[in-house]
């Protein structure tokens, strides 16, 4: 599933989160969604989520996921 995020580029914020972001000793990851279009701009802000998970990790996974949108925005002005 792609999914529209609010943030200014996907590639800075899968990037970011892997190298600086961290809920209680987790993060989680995604894949920025332009290398799903012929032109990346078209997925620049949306991310491919997989739901392969169980019920509660995929809860746990949606909590990091806002929270670390909430972090972003706020480090950078979004």
């Amino acid at each position: 599933m792609l999914q529209k995020l609010p943030v200014d580029d996907t590639e800075k914020f899968a990037q970011w989160l892997l190298e600086k972001y961290s809920f209680h000793g987790e993060t989680i990851m995604v894949a920025p969604a332009g290398g799903f279009y012929s032109n990346p701009e078209l997925g620049k802000k949306q991310v491919r989520i997989a739901y392969v998970l169980n019920e509660h990790d995929l809860r746990k996974s949606a909590a990091i996921l806002k929270d670390a949108l909430e972090k972003y925005k706020l480090e950078f002005n979004l």
